[in-house]
């Protein structure tokens, strides 16, 4: 299962529901390629074939919406 907590243009933010061992993250899918940044700070995790050129674009939305992806992920989590 892997919740989306926002969609932006070509973006679909998500998270895995099977990684709650792992700190606060969120996954980010683009034309089949997914890119990981955890939260707490906003740092790049894992990069999975997403376009480079892209990674700048989608951390600062990453950082705007952080509070949101960090409220999602723990209200998942807690079920």
């Amino acid at each position: 299962m892997m919740p989306t907590v926002l969609t932006l243009g070509p973006y679909r933010f998500h998270f895995h529901s099977n990684e709650n061992r792992e700190p606060p993250h969120i996954h980010i899918d683009f034309e089949g390629n997914d890119v990981k940044f955890w939260l707490e700070p906003v740092v790049l995790a894992k990069n999975h074939g997403f376009p480079t050129h892209r990674l700048v674009d989608v951390e600062r939305l990453v950082r705007v919406y952080v509070d949101l992806f960090k409220e999602k992920y723990h209200e998942f989590h807690r079920n």
